[in-house]
């Protein structure tokens, strides 16, 4: 070896060294954060279907779907990883023989053109990332309003570019080492020094062929050193900073998405987890006499976390497709999925090395003193409570993931410790529990209440335990909800369903009185007591009358029925009625009138796909069906099935009042008016009330501006966002049109008066002419029957 090659390995062999020791040294610390969370049980096995979702989810990177460029880009950059790794083995056997070529597979033509392909995809794929992060990035010369539009506003930019950078140079280093081992090949004679094992960099490595040998041994060595030293060097930055997710997610994804809730792959959506104990159990709160006294029900501090969510925040690649996702930032509010995920990844990252030398000093006094232990989430900063209750819990954020980090779990597991062990949350729940608590209705009215619906049909609807004895007499069990028993609108949801079923031959009974709330705004807010009580209400009762077969109209019931209550002992055949309505019109068993549709009338609906049937359930085609049925032309808003924009009530939201930034249901319905459309068709009770608030306050803004209530002007061309329909988020412009907004993290709570929970109110008059009606797609179908004699 000459000097330039002794040199050479010498820093090849340092930084080697110093790169796995420091890059060791962050594995380790990432393990021991993660290691403070609580046991999770289940996460582990099935063994066999979660290995085959790893690897259905990691190749075929279907969390990409809505971004085809970004996942080839992503996709290629990745695969790249493990495949040139090759090229860096080669490289340190390169400094001390630039002729070097690994043992069997040096020149092995395949492993040789998937190097070449992966290296030239790789540089593709990169060079597109940056463009496109440059392109979007948020600029510090713009407003902060405009920044926050960036799904990159949070995001640590320059732990973005080293990564971005490193990438690049070392696919460049490839390529020409690429080159110069042909030129080198071609100088020595070799007969592998052909277009064969070269085929993508032999056009410019045939440039060097007038090289001198010793030149292009010298070149060999150089590069190889460069691209080892570039390769340690990001070992040692990433060693050094265990935070730094846009790296480290390479390697935590695998662990995250083996781990994830269902072993199926179907995203951590619909029912919630179970409130668990410290050793990860599950915690039934309808025994309370039997339960520790100093048992800590939900998240108050990081080390109450389970490991899960621990490896969720190490996992978080800050890549901003929750934060432009998310229907409360998109509306100016303080909550981002992703900065909430950041805020909890640092403060764990500072909390776990004394939260383990307290556990390993035992009960001491001196570890049950310490002051990093139990440090309240919300009440020491580290979550802003207007964060902590923006959220509505439509799942968005974790639709969108791709490194399956479960944000609502741990929202509601946060919520739970304010609401069980601090009484800490939004007055205006105080009045929503004991309403729940005492008349089993958030509006708190009489039980009694819960038939007026039905006053006025042609027929008797039957009532269990009235005038049947069990539901096994009738088809089908009508929950009706609290809802649909006790607000206007959604009484003619209920009223229109009744109808439906009695026109199809249908049989069914009600609970009447029978019938409490499911539970889950309680259990959306936190309250794991007073949805558990709820629950075993309603389950006992169920299962008294022999329920089987449930039809509900509100997207909450079904999504609790359905998939909360087989944990309390219920299982029943739970259909949303739109499921329902749907197979009964495929039978044959409903009709519409002829004549009805497009052709007769230009009737043109947009069709707001709910949260939780959509989202949480994966029930987009029924409504859709129904709808084209019934002969109406379908305008779909930009934002819908699986992308589709909150109405804002979720999350128990619908019993607190926005009083930062825009309404989400004023942005949806703005949307949705910007369609063209004559009517909003909804599937759930909550939509349809937030929706008509949303119009009525998009009326009330072009009447008095002429413009949208968001800003915009109805023949702009964009969705209510402010946006066009291509993507990007909401300006998060106020009413007031100022253009400012609450900062992230900037406190609001009790600065304001709460507004009251809404009350059942009278359905008024039609919207006026120009102003889309609102309405369940169950009464759209009820006015288009074909009535028999």
């Amino acid at each position: 070896m000459d000097a330039l090659q002794v040199v050479a390995v010498v820093l090849a062999a340092v930084a080697t060294v110093v790169g796995v020791a420091v890059f060791a040294r962050g594995v380790v610390a990432i393990v021991r954060t993660v290691r403070t969370g609580r046991p999770l049980p289940g996460r582990w096995a099935p063994v066999g279907p979660r290995l085959a979702t790893l690897v259905r989810e990691v190749l075929g990177h279907g969390r990409f779907q809505q971004r085809p460029a970004v996942r080839a880009a992503h996709w290629v950059v990745m695969v790249s990883f493990p495949v040139l790794v090759v090229t860096l083995l080669t490289g340190y056997g390169q400094l001390v023989d630039p002729r070097y070529g690994l043992p069997l597979v040096g020149h092995w033509a395949p492993l040789e053109w998937a190097v070449e392909a992966f290296a030239w995809l790789g540089l593709l794929g990169i060079g597109y990332l940056i463009v496109l992060r440059q392109r979007v990035r948020p600029r510090a010369d713009e407003p902060e309003v405009t920044q926050r539009r960036s799904r990159f506003f949070g995001s640590n930019q320059v732990w973005a570019y080293v990564v971005e950078a490193t990438i690049l140079l070392v696919v460049v280093a490839v390529l020409v080492l690429r080159g110069l081992e042909y030129a080198l090949g071609v100088q020595d004679g070799e007969a592998w020094a052909t277009a064969l094992h070269f085929p993508l960099t032999a056009w410019f490595g045939s440039a060097w062929t007038s090289a001198s040998p010793d030149a292009l041994a010298t070149a060999v060595v150089v590069v190889a050193l460069v691209k080892i030293l570039v390769s340690m060097a990001w070992f040692v930055v990433v060693g050094m900073l265990p935070t730094m997710g846009v790296a480290w997610h390479r390697f935590l994804a695998i662990v995250n998405v083996y781990a994830r809730r269902e072993p199926d792959g179907a995203p951590a959506l619909g029912p919630l987890v179970p409130l668990r104990d410290a050793a990860g159990e599950p915690l039934d709160l309808t025994a309370v006499d039997d339960l520790p006294e100093d048992l800590r029900l939900g998240v108050g501090a990081i080390e109450d976390l389970p490991w899960k969510g621990l490896l969720d925040v190490a996992t978080c690649t800050e890549c901003g497709r929750c934060q432009d996702q998310c229907p409360a930032w998109a509306t100016g509010k303080p909550l981002s999925p992703k900065l909430l995920t950041l805020a909890l990844r640092d403060h764990a990252a500072a909390t776990a090395p004394y939260v383990q030398a307290a556990r390993a000093a035992g009960a001491s006094a001196d570890a049950l003193a310490d002051p990093h232990l139990g440090v309240d989430l919300v009440a020491s900063g580290v979550i802003d409570p207007d964060v902590l209750w923006a959220c509505t819990m439509c799942g968005a954020c974790v639709q969108q993931c791709p490194v399956d980090i479960e944000h609502v779990d741990t929202i509601v597991d946060i919520r739970r410790y304010q609401t069980l062990m601090e009484s800490a949350f939004p007055a205006e729940l105080g009045g929503t529990f004991t309403k729940m608590e005492r008349r089993g209705n958030p509006w708190g009215l009489p039980a009694r209440q819960r038939l007026d619906w039905a006053k006025g049909l042609e027929f008797d609807v039957p009532v269990v335990g009235v005038d049947l004895e069990s539901t096994a007499e009738v088809d089908w069990l009508f929950w009706v909800g609290c809802a649909g028993a006790f607000e206007d609108r959604a009484k003619k949801t209920t009223r229109a369903v009744a109808e439906l079923l009695h026109a199809a031959g249908v049989t069914f009974a009600v609970l009447g009185d029978g019938e409490t709330c499911t539970g889950d705004p309680a259990r959306r807010a936190g309250n794991e007591a007073l949805y558990q009580m709820l629950a075993a209400q309603n389950v006992e009762t169920l299962n008294e009358v022999g329920a089987q077969r449930i039809v509900v109209t509100c997207a909450h019931c079904f999504n609790t029925i359905s998939r909360e209550y087989p944990a309390m002992g219920g299982r029943y055949e739970v259909v949303h009625h739109t499921q329902l309505l749907d197979t009964l019109v495929g039978e044959g068993r409903l009709r519409f009138a002829p004549g009805v549709g497009e052709d007769a009338d230009g009737t043109t609906v947009t069709y707001h796909d709910p949260c939780y049937l959509g989202r949480h359930n994966q029930v987009y085609e029924p409504p859709r069906e129904l709808l084209a049925a019934a002969g109406v032309t379908l305008a779909e808003m930009p934002r819908n099935r699986e992308t589709s924009f909150c109405c804002g009530a979720g999350g128990a939201r619908m019993w607190m009042e926005e009083t930062i930034g825009e309404r989400i249901g004023t942005v949806r319905a703005a949307e949705a008016v910007a369609t063209g459309a004559s009517a909003i068709a909804t599937a759930c009770p909550f939509c349809t009330v937030m929706l008509s608030d949303g119009v009525a306050a998009h009326a009330r803004a072009s009447a008095d501006g002429g413009g949208a209530a968001d800003g915009t002007t109805p023949d702009d061309g964009g969705a209510a966002d402010g946006t066009t329909p291509d993507g990007g988020g909401a300006d998060g412009t106020p009413p007031d049109g100022s253009g400012t907004h609450p900062t992230p993290g900037a406190g609001a709570t009790g600065t304001r008066a709460p507004a009251a929970p809404r009350n059942p109110t009278p359905a008024g008059p039609r919207p006026q002419v120009g102003v889309p009606e609102v309405a369940d797609i169950a009464v759209l179908l009820r006015d288009r029957l074909a009535r028999q004699d």
